[in-house]
């Protein structure tokens, strides 16, 4: 199979998140669909921006913003004010589902419900770097099973998966090197 060296289509995603005075993150999606081949050269079809803010405290959404920079059709800008309907969303379990109940489909753009999919894991990971970064700084409040959200994520944190059983037996998330090292190098020998 032989490929053409200029490609089709180019979707990027990025997902960027920061610290809002200590109680709140504030995380922005945003997607990128590109028709490299197009004349002029990388012609956009969608420019697309999420923004929502998160109460670190018990991880709801409090405000949603949903941008369309750059789209195909003169009323796709339209359907943008209803992913306000994040608000109030808890960013834990239920989150994907309450996410394709309120947008997929013709109740939402295709784009932006994509993006609101992305932010759920996005969030996740900006609160465990809050902590992490909290830790770092000698912050000794931050509990490190606070990283538990990610609890079922995937086989890591499994209920009894090595995550849980690496942070019982010391490790602190945001320390040390990565990969983060095998269960046995926490564990401390048994007996005399």
């Amino acid at each position: 199979m032989t490929r053409s060296a200029l490609p089709l289509h180019r979707r990027t995603i990025t997902v960027t998140a920061y610290e809002e005075d200590g109680a709140e993150i504030r995380v922005e999606a945003e997607l990128c669909d590109e028709r490299p081949w197009e004349q002029p050269p990388g012609g956009v079809v969608h420019r697309m921006v999420l923004a929502v803010r998160v109460r670190l405290a018990d991880m709801v959404v409090v405000a949603a913003d949903a941008q369309m920079r750059d789209f195909p059709h003169a009323e796709c800008p339209l359907i943008a004010p209803a992913f306000e309907g994040l608000v109030g969303l808890g960013v834990a379990a239920g989150y994907n589902r309450a996410v394709q109940e309120r947008f997929r489909g013709v109740s939402g753009c295709s784009h932006l419900y994509e993006l609101s999919r992305a932010l759920g894991p996005a969030v996740v990971q900006a609160a465990m770097s809050v902590n992490a970064r909290r830790r770092a700084a000698g912050d000794a409040a931050e509990d490190p099973r606070a990283s538990a959200a990610v609890m079922n994520s995937c086989h890591i944190w499994a209920p009894d998966g090595v995550g849980l059983r690496k942070l019982d037996a010391g490790w602190r998330p945001g320390t040390g090197p990565r990969p983060v090292p095998e269960l046995g190098t926490f564990e401390r020998p048994t007996g005399p």
